[in-house]
Formats: structure tokens, C-alpha cells, sequence
């Protein structure tokens, strides 16, 4: 069974199971799993920690429960097994910037979210480590139009605001030009350090009109790449990517580059904007360089 198959079943059980004691012992004995090959498994898949993904899900689980039942915060602390209230409303306003009590008064709405899909991609073991099957590469310069915005990853609103451009420009495009068979790019740029906002360019290798006041041009120059490839919701891989891209650089003892371009998507047809993409990271050229 490929791992993404496996820890798609793990998610199914924790899920029907968030009442009951889940440790890693637990689950890793419930899969017919050593607990150190299970714990590699599920933080090469998910981008987290078994204990920090069950905490999530039962954070998850306290937002229906208080929306939809006469349940006492006391009650559904205990009952989805966090140690005491205290402990729970600490975790609750961790993850949500919010106390438990606020959105039981419906000062504030949190959404139920469902079981998280497993981004597809191969898996490698490399000196050791599970790491996200990777290539070095020389990306090929290219010139591109699209609608440019700035994004703050720290907003909530932030994957609405993405898929709003693309669909935006998608929109005005001329039927003649519309990617759905050919590539279209997302470059992430200029991010400053300690900040959470990027500038952002969705486009395509194409001249057009746009009626649209912030669509340019812009080139992207020859990069020395990493390359990983997913299939899964771009916007919603963004742990796993970043364990992805954190794990890469350690095993691989490369750094980096200091560009001004951050992170490239590349998406073979508009089609799959959400579905099959790969990304580019640029890195500083090493002795990886001389053996491509």
C-alpha cells in the first residue's frame, strides 16, 4: 500500500476515534506498525507531528460540538480527552486567536473543517531521511503576463485571495488564450525577512489585454532549482511543503538562494490548478551543480 493510501486510512480512523485515548503506541499497533516507522510515515505525509495533528482535529471536533450541543466547555474538554479546561481553551486560543467562551457567546464564527487531504507525491529515502522525492534543476527562463497582488500568510483569507486572482484572470482572458491545455505560473516573490507577505504574479507565457488595472509582465530569469512535484490542493499543503522544503535542505546540506524570487508553481493546464503542479525553490549552486 503506498504510504498517501495508508495515512488516508490513519485519518479516517483518528477521526471516528477523537474521543478515545490516541498515542502513538495506539495507532502504530492499530496499523501493525513499529512506533518509529510509524512516526516517519505519518510526518512525511501530513508535514506534523501524530500529536499535534490530533490535537488539531479534536480542536476541530470542540468547534462543532459547542456550536451544536447544550455541552458544557468542561464536558467537551474532557470528552475529546484534553487534561482540563485550562489546557483546552490554552489550545483552543492557540489555534483559533480566540477563547472557546467567544464562540459559545457567537461573538465570533469558527468553521468546521473536514478530514484534511494527503497531498500525492513519491516519497524517498534519502541518507537515511523520508523526504519528498526531488530533482535538481535548471529552470529556463520565461516571460510571463498575469494579475499581481500581495498576499500576508498570516491572514486567514489569504488561500480565498489566491484562487480569486487566478479565477479573475482566467475570466478575462480571451477564450483563444485560456491555458486549459498548457502551463500556467505562480511566482512568489519579495518576501522580506521576518515578514509573512509576498508579492505574488499568477500568469501565463502569453501577450494579451486585460481590462484588469493590476495585470504586467515579468520574467523570470534561469534559477538553479529544487523541484518537488504534489498532486493534492495547492493551498492547503502549505505545513507539508514547508516540512518538505526544511527536511530537503538539512539532508541535502544546501542552502537557499538569496533571491528575490521565493517559490515558483508551475501547472502543467489550468485544469489541474488545484490538482498537479510542481514547485520550484531556488538554491544556491553547490558541488550538486557540477555532477547535473
Amino acid at each position: 500500500m503506498a504510504f498517501d493510501e495508508l495515512i488516508t486510512q490513519v485519518l479516517v480512523y483518528i477521526e471516528s476515534n477523537l474521543e478515545e485515548k490516541l498515542t502513538l503506541d495506539v495507532i502504530a499497533n492499530h496499523f501493525h506498525m513499529s512506533k518509529f516507522y510509524f512516526h516517519r510515515i505519518f510526518a512525511a505525509c501530513t508535514g506534523k507531528s501524530l500529536n499535534s495533528y490530533v490535537s488539531m482535529r479534536r480542536l476541530n471536533a470542540a468547534v462543532g460540538l459547542i456550536k451544536q450541543s447544550n455541552l458544557s466547555l468542561t464536558n467537551i474538554a474532557y470528552q475529546l480527552n484534553f487534561s482540563s479546561q485550562a489546557a483546552f481553551t490554552r489550545a483552543f486560543r492557540q489555534a483559533f486567536g480566540v477563547s472557546p467562551r467567544a464562540l459559545a457567546n457567537g461573538t465570533v464564527q469558527i468553521e468546521v473543517t473536514g478530514v484534511p487531504q494527503i497531498a500525492r507525491r513519491d516519497i524517498k529515502n534519502f541518507n537515511g531521511d523520508l523526504v519528498s522525492d526531488f530533482n535538481i534543476v535548471k529552470f529556463q527562463p520565461i516571460s510571463i503576463k498575469g494579475v499581481v497582488f500581495q498576499i500576508d500568510l498570516s491572514e486567514r483569507d489569504f488561500k480565498t485571495k489566491i484562487r480569486s486572482q487566478a479565477d479573475r484572470l482566467m475570466e478575462e482572458l480571451p477564450a483563444g488564450l485560456k491555458p486549459w491545455n498548457k502551463p500556467c505560473y505562480m511566482v512568489y516573490s519579495d518576501c522580506m525577512p521576518g515578514s509573512s507577505k509576498f508579492n505574488v504574479i499568477f500568469g501565463i507565457e502569453a501577450e494579451f489585454e486585460s481590462p484588469l488595472p493590476n495585470v504586467y509582465p515579468a520574467t523570470v530569469p534561469e534559477l538553479l532549482c529544487v523541484t518537488l512535484n504534489y498532486k493534492g490542493d495547492l493551498l492547503e499543503i502549505g505545513d507539508l511543503f514547508a516540512t518538505d522544503a526544511l527536511k530537503f535542505l538539512k539532508v541535502t546540506r544546501l542552502r537557499a538562494a538569496n533571491q528575490h524570487i521565493e517559490l515558483i508553481q508551475r501547472f502543467n493546464q489550468y485544469r489541474d490548478l488545484y490538482e498537479t503542479y510542481d514547485i520550484f525553490v531556488p538554491i544556491t549552486p553547490s558541488n550538486l551543480e557540477e555532477e547535473m
